[in-house]
């Protein structure tokens, strides 16, 4: 048998999207339950919950080879990019089932945040995976308070208040798994938006190694770390990856003789052996504050999440006068403009020149799916004006969608980095407020964000759309 007949009365039970995504076709359909059958090695245990959920009917699965299955789906069922993408709509769904279901589907695609949001006449969840937001789902309006309800019992806000922004905290199990889920409820005009930030608690795949420096960036990185004491600053903007970078650094710095102090917000992971403190604004616990605390704990190391202010930034710089090596982010635009932030901030440039060891700046670009990736060829006229390349490849990759990347045509992300260590030279150029240091960077070799981007670009791990951003900011 090469494919299953189906009777036409059962095909319109499932929609083309629906079909291709779990790779099943309808069998027969009863009161109480769909029986449908499915490919063997394609077909997952957590679908069945997912469609008993869609359905609000008990499934019965038939496995098929995958053969068959296929031959069926390409018959019966007209495979389209705009089929794909549709997104489900669910009606009648039990709101404590499906909000379990919808974390664990969010956990399992990767996804940092999860967006709960109503309009006037739609209400919608979408996900935010690599960085871009992803529809997933579509509620009916009428079952739409009661899912928020669950959501703000789980997290213990009171469901009353429908005025004003409420945050809380949703400690998530699920078999040996176990995370943090941090809620943020906005009244909106047509109701409230809730947005749910996955914490990944499990710190065990960060590594240095795999990040994204080039092997001559990790050698400077690491040598700049080895130093006892100075400031080690990241920049970029918000959800860049410096945290991960910072958390990674821990990493290799923790040791039994080493005392380490971090102040965060929120703590995203947690570190066996460094004492890692939480950010409580409402109550006064601010980083200035946790870091003039830190200075009596006869700390090696300090962690601050963010310079955001005068205060911090000089608690920071007397932290690392005092011998003591102090990591932390800020907001920037490229390694060498953090010593511009910190003067706005009215540090004096003689105390950053003897105090900050490399400046940092971070991106993330999203990488083409493996999967579904195509080669064209490439017109240099593409590149933006300001960007000069020696180097303009005669084809390049493109993003297409598949099954694999949720039609999006990009699995995963990259950091990239521009690293400037400050050297006598530059110590020098900081103390009499010079910030062009072009000529420099170019003897020794440093690439900009623009050039590291852009040869992610040649190898083909991504699109000239994902990095056109950052070549624009080239410099």
């Amino acid at each position: 048998m090469e494919y299953i007949q189906i009777d036409s009365t059962f095909q319109h039970l499932i929609t083309s999207q629906q079909a291709w995504h779990y790779h099943i076709v309808p069998c027969k359909v009863s009161e109480e339950c769909i029986e449908l059958y499915a490919d063997r090695e394609l077909f997952q245990p957590h679908h069945k919950d997912e469609l008993e959920i869609l359905f609000n009917l008990a499934i019965v699965v038939h496995y098929l080879p995958s053969e068959i299955i296929h031959q069926t789906l390409g018959r019966y069922y007209r495979k389209t990019d705009n089929a794909a993408r549709q997104t489900s709509t669910l009606s009648g769904i039990r709101s404590d089932d499906f909000l379990t279901t919808l974390i664990s589907e969010a956990k399992r695609m990767q996804s940092s945040d999860i967006h709960i949001e109503t309009y006037e006449e739609l209400c919608r969840i979408r996900l935010r995976i690599d960085g871009r937001m992803l529809e997933r789902y579509r509620i009916e309006k009428e079952i739409y308070p009661a899912l928020i309800n669950k959501v703000k019992i789980k997290a213990n806000i009171d469901i009353a208040e429908k005025r004003l922004p409420q945050d809380g905290r949703i400690i998530f199990k699920e078999e040996d798994c176990q995370f943090d889920i941090r809620v943020s409820v906005l009244p909106t005009l047509n109701g409230e938006k809730i947005v749910l930030r996955l914490l990944n608690k499990d710190s065990t795949d960060i590594e240095i190694n795999k990040l994204g420096f080039t092997d001559e960036q990790l050698g400077i990185f690491l040598e700049g770390i080895k130093k006892t004491h100075g400031i080690i600053l990241i920049s970029g903007p918000t959800g860049s990856g410096k945290t991960t970078t910072l958390y990674a650094t821990l990493k290799i710095l923790n040791k039994v003789e080493t005392n380490i102090l971090t102040i965060e917000d929120p703590v995203e992971y947690t570190l066996e052996g460094i004492n890692q403190v939480q950010l409580r604004e409402d109550i006064g616990l601010t980083f200035a504050r946790a870091l003039r605390t830190f200075l009596r704990q006869d700390p090696d190391i300090i962690m601050l999440g963010e310079i955001r202010d005068n205060e911090t930034a000089q608690m920071a710089i007397r932290a690392a006068l005092t011998g003591h090596l102090v990591l932390s982010t800020i907001h920037t635009n490229s390694a060498w403009g953090i010593i511009s932030r910190l003067t706005d901030m009215g540090l004096p440039p003689f105390l950053l020149a003897d105090t900050i060891n490399l400046c940092i700046a971070q991106r993330l670009i999203r990488l083409l799916c493996p999967h579904c990736k195509e080669e064209e060829a490439f017109n240099a006229s593409r590149l933006p004006k300001n960007f000069k390349t020696k180097q303009t490849p005669a084809t390049h990759k493109i993003a297409k969608g598949c099954d694999a990347c949720y039609y999006t045509g990009y699995k995963g992300r990259k950091a990239i980095y521009e690293i400037v260590p400050v050297d006598a030279e530059l110590a020098d150029k900081i103390k009499s407020n010079s910030y062009d240091i072009n000529r420099l960077k170019e003897e020794r070799n440093i690439l900009s964000l623009a050039d590291t981007a852009f040869n992610e670009f040649l190898l083909g791990n991504t699109t000239l759309e994902e990095v056109y951003p950052i070549l624009l900011n080239n410099g």
